[in-house]
């Protein structure tokens, strides 16, 4: 791997957290309609997991008419996310190792994610990762999500890398595509609860299959 710099998305590549939407459409559902089965359409299921969390509850508002605005679903959205962030996410298996891994090989690190700055914070300090990173960049604040490549082009600038030499760590195919399109080499990683993946298997320039870990790429 020539590679100086590592930009890491979170949620479902750092640690095992997008089930948390499963759970977040269950107590909408209970809440809303009184159905704790409620799932929106596997279309908006996938766009919310690329979006921002006010964008994503903006959209279920829209589209399912629950709540009185998007604003109203993003702060019971918030308390719910709040509390699993801060005391039930956990690492993926090989993360840990991973990233110990990437600092012995003096690799600059950064988490590039759609989760907003502080429950990015959460989830890296409640794991204890938060030292392996020196910097956190959150698509809210950049205004614009991994469809396109404003934050993974902010993050080679403030490490002052050129994008051949930058590897991005996703599970989302989306960001994938993103990545790939500006040269960067990618890592596409499986995680059940996300999309795409016979495609990512295809565009990525590493795959992480069901059943293995990052640390397959320890050499």
């Amino acid at each position: 791997m020539n590679i100086k710099t590592a930009i890491f998305d979170m949620d479902g590549t750092l640690v095992d957290s997008l089930m948390m939407w499963n759970v977040l459409w269950s107590s909408f559902g209970e809440k809303y309609c009184n159905n704790p089965d409620f799932r929106p359409s596997s279309e908006d299921d996938k766009k919310v997991r690329t979006h921002t969390l006010k964008d994503a509850m903006y959209l279920i508002h829209k589209n399912y008419q629950m709540g009185n605005s998007g604003d109203e679903l993003l702060q019971y959205a918030n308390e719910l996310i709040i509390d699993f962030y801060k005391n039930k996410v956990e690492l993926k298996q090989g993360v840990k190792e991973f990233l110990g891994w990437l600092k012995s090989q003096d690799v600059k690190m950064c988490v590039v994610s759609a989760t907003a700055p502080d429950l990015i914070h959460m989830a890296l300090n409640h794991c204890e990762i938060t030292s392996y990173f020196s910097k956190i960049f959150s698509c809210t604040e950049i205004g614009k999500g991994k469809e396109f490549p404003d934050a993974f082009l902010i993050a080679c600038e403030y490490f002052n890398s050129r994008p051949e030499e930058t590897w991005v760590f996703e599970d989302s195919c989306v960001a994938i595509e993103t990545a790939n399109k500006i040269g960067m080499s990618t890592v596409g990683i499986y995680d059940q609860y996300n999309f795409d993946q016979e495609r990512m298997k295809q565009i990525a320039t590493k795959y992480i299959a069901d059943g293995e870990t990052l640390q397959k790429l320890i050499f």
